[in-house]
């Protein structure tokens, strides 16, 4: 899959890069280190001296909000240029910088632009849900990397139907998979809703709401913005009460891919409309609604797209198989229709 460059993608949660520490990534098949300034900052760098082309990670920070090698010294500030060379002529030679990144601070995520068109800050999508003042609960900000490449994980998420077989029990069940969908796109952002009426709660939703089984409308609609950033609007209620009286969360999901076969999967879950419940029982919904989600991505998920990837391989890639499709994919139709657009804006002079 073709990356697309001039975007926003995300880069690691804002709380795992520490003032004092660096840290790395391959994002797009490009090694990026990361680090804040002395004003608290974050910065990226191209992680390769141009010396002898080792990581920059390995090195340290100094003051000044320098990184300098750990092979050989010479020191890089924080728009890429060496600005220290510590050997005898002290020379800095022309290549002796490495490219940096623009990045945003922004819901609690760090966003970096890895294009070559200036960086539109405007182009970060809606994620107000995860600020503090939203005052809405927020689970753990989570992260797992997936050996799966970026494309099937955003068909996985544009098709929530699989949650009634892959995560019976957990997102869904038997009765949720026979749902009424709708597809909308609207610009470069498709939402994919899905409803059922009068079905038994499946087990996350039913801890967040009545705890007795008791059938319930399902409410899911999920935002995509591309290249691989979601909302999912998901709640319960009442067999025909009205949306505001039910309960669920705002999923948020966060793709970045590390290599055409890898992807960074970020994600946290805000409660939308929490009903009380004890403190005690208040702090076992928060983790368990954190254990459940990642359990879910990454032993149910990422297994099955794991397999899936390796018979596409085998297969010779999906055109030379040409898979079938079902009214459930026309979520990742229409994505494939805005990827392809972006695509031809992304590489246009």
């Amino acid at each position: 899959m073709t990356f697309l460059r001039n975007v926003w993608y995300v880069a690691m949660w804002s709380e795992n890069l520490g003032q004092g520490s660096l840290e790395h990534r391959v994002l797009l098949e490009e090694p990026v280190v990361f680090f804040r300034n002395e004003e608290g900052q974050p910065v990226a760098l191209f992680d390769r001296c141009p010396h002898r082309l080792v990581p920059l990670h390995m090195g340290k920070l100094c003051a000044g909000g320098r990184i300098e090698c750990g092979y050989h010294g010479l020191q890089f500030d924080q728009t890429g240029q060496c600005v220290h060379n510590p050997h005898r002529s002290g020379r800095i030679p022309s290549q002796a910088k490495v490219k940096s990144y623009p990045l945003v601070e922004k819901h609690s995520l760090i966003w970096i632009w890895m294009g070559d068109k200036p960086a539109d800050e405007s182009l970060i999508p809606d994620f107000h849900v995860l600020d503090a003042d939203s005052s809405l609960p927020v689970s753990k900000r989570d992260c797992i990397k997936m050996e799966v490449g970026f494309g099937l994980i955003i068909n996985n998420l544009l098709d929530l139907s699989h949650a009634a077989f892959l995560h019976k029990g957990i997102l869904g069940n038997e009765q949720t998979a026979a749902a009424e969908i709708a597809v909308e796109e609207r610009g470069d952002t498709i939402y994919v809703r899905r409803e059922n009426k009068n079905v038994p709660p499946p087990a996350l939703f039913d801890m967040l709401f009545q705890r007795n089984g008791a059938a319930v409308d399902l409410w899911n609609e999920i935002r995509c913005n591309a290249p691989g950033n979601f909302l999912n609007d998901v709640s319960v209620r009442s067999p025909n009460a009205p949306r505001e009286s039910g309960t669920g969360i705002f999923g948020t999901h966060f793709l970045t891919p590390e290599t055409q076969t890898s992807t960074y999967y970020h994600f946290a879950a805000a409660r939308q409309n929490p009903l009380p419940f004890p403190a005690g029982q208040e702090a076992q919904i928060q983790q368990t609604l954190a254990d459940l989600r990642r359990y879910a991505f990454e032993q149910q998920d990422e297994p099955m797209m794991l397999a899936q990837q390796k018979e596409i391989e085998r297969a010779g890639g999906e055109e030379a198989v040409k898979p079938m499709l079902l009214e459930v994919d026309a979520g990742p139709v229409r994505y494939q229709r805005v990827f392809e657009r972006l695509k031809a804006r992304d590489t246009a002079n």
